[in-house]
C-alpha cells in the first residue's frame, strides 16, 4: 500500500488561531498520508498558543511583517515560491495541502497538478473562492474539519463503564474510517494512520497484546466498528446501522428544530468562526439528522428557514461581495 507524502502550507489568517482547529486540519492530512514538511505564514504573537503544536509537528514559521498596503500579498507570494521550490527540488513529496481559499492560489494549484502532484485545499467557507475549490483535487471546508461528534453508542457506554480513553480512541478510529475512500481498510493500514496521528499509541495501554484483539474488543463493547477476517487479513469498517437504531434516531420537528440549529451555530462560534456559508450548516444538520427536510419544519426553502432563525435572533444574514448569503454568528 502506498502512502501519500504531503507538504502543507498554512495561511494562519485564514485558518485562525485555535489549537484545536489547526490540530484537526493536521489530522485530516495525516489520515491521507505522511506530512514530510510544513510551513505557516503570517505568524504573530497572537498565535502564541500554537507554538507547541507547530514545534511538535516540525513546522517552519514565516512571521508577519506589517508594512505597507501590500503586506498580505507578500505572504501569498512567499507561499507560492516555497511551494514551487518544494515541487521542483523534493521528489519525495507527491501531495500538497494549501490551507487558504484565496483564488490567487489557483495558478499554483494548476502548476502543481501539471507536475503530477495531488492538491488538497482547506479553507473557511466565508472566504473560499469557488475557482480555488474547483481547481483542487480535493477540497474541505474548515468548519466541517473542525466540528466533530463523538459516537453516541460509545459515549453512552463510556459513561456507564468509565472508559474515557477507549472512547477517545474509538472516536479517532471512527473519524479515520469515515474519512477513508474505501468502505473498509486493512487493520495494518489503520494502525499506520493511528501512529501518524498519535505516535505514542500502543494497544497494550488498552489491555490488549495485539492490535487485532483491541479492535475486536472495541467492536464487541461499543458496536460502532465492524471487524472481520479475510484470508488472514483483518479488515475494519464502520458498523452498519440496524433498522431499530435507525427508527430510534431523533428527528427534527417544528417544536425542537430551532434549538438544534442554535446548538450547531454555538459550536461554530466556539471554534472561532464568525461567519459561515449556509451550505455548511445544512450539510452538518443533515449529518446529524439524515431525514431533515425544510418542509418537515414548515418551510419551502432553506433560505426561508434561515430568515425565520434571523427573526428569532439565532443568527444574522449578510451578503458578501459576490451577493452570496453568509450566516453571521450572534
Amino acid at each position: 500500500m502506498s502512502t501519500s507524502r504531503f507538504a502543507i502550507f498554512v495561511d494562519l489568517e485564514n485558518a485562525g488561531a485555535k489549537v484545536e482547529t489547526l490540530n484537526n486540519v493536521l489530522e485530516k492530512v495525516k489520515i491521507r498520508g505522511d506530512i514530510l514538511m510544513g510551513k505557516v505564514y503570517g505568524y504573530t504573537e497572537k498565535f502564541g498558543a500554537l507554538k507547541e503544536l507547530l514545534l511538535s509537528n516540525t513546522f517552519t514559521v514565516v512571521p508577519s511583517l506589517r508594512y505597507g498596503v501590500a503586506q498580505k500579498n507578500n505572504a501569498d507570494i512567499l507561499l507560492v515560491l516555497d511551494a514551487m521550490e518544494v515541487a521542483y527540488t523534493n521528489p519525495l513529496i507527491d501531495s500538497f495541502c494549501i490551507v487558504s481559499g484565496d483564488s490567487d492560489y489557483t495558478p499554483l494549484v494548476g502548476k502543481l497538478k501539471s507536475m503530477g502532484k495531488f492538491v488538497l485545499g482547506i479553507s473557511r467557507s466565508e472566504v473560499a473562492s469557488s475557482i480555488f475549490i474547483n481547481a483542487c483535487n480535493e477540497f474541505l471546508f474548515l468548519e466541517s474539519v473542525t466540528v466533530r461528534r463523538a459516537p453516541e453508542k460509545a459515549k453512552k457506554s463510556s459513561e456507564e463503564n468509565g472508559s474515557g480513553g477507549e472512547t477517545e480512541l474509538l472516536k479517532l478510529i471512527e473519524s479515520i474510517l469515515d474519512d477513508h475512500n474505501e468502505e473498509e481498510i486493512f487493520a495494518s493500514e489503520l494502525k499506520g494512520i493511528l501512529l501518524r496521528l498519535r505516535p505514542d499509541f500502543n494497544e497494550k495501554r488498552y489491555g490488549c497484546n495485539t492490535f487485532g484483539k483491541l479492535l475486536t474488543k472495541l467492536s464487541q463493547k461499543y458496536g460502532v466498528i465492524k471487524v472481520r477476517s479475510d484470508n488472514y487479513n483483518v479488515m475494519v469498517s464502520l458498523a452498519a446501522e440496524t433498522a431499530e437504531e435507525g427508527k430510534a434516531k431523533a428527528q427534527l420537528t417544528p417544536e425542537n428544530w430551532v434549538e438544534v440549529f442554535r446548538e450547531q451555530l454555538k459550536h461554530y462560534k466556539e471554534d472561532g468562526f464568525e461567519r459561515i456559508n449556509p451550505s455548511i450548516l445544512k450539510a452538518d444538520i443533515q449529518g446529524l439528522y439524515p431525514d431533515f427536510q425544510e418542509k418537515n419544519v414548515g418551510y419551502k426553502r432553506f433560505s426561508d428557514l434561515l430568515k425565520a432563525l434571523e427573526k428569532e435572533k439565532v443568527l444574522a444574514l449578510e451578503m458578501d461581495q459576490q451577493k452570496n448569503m453568509l450566516i453571521k454568528m450572534l
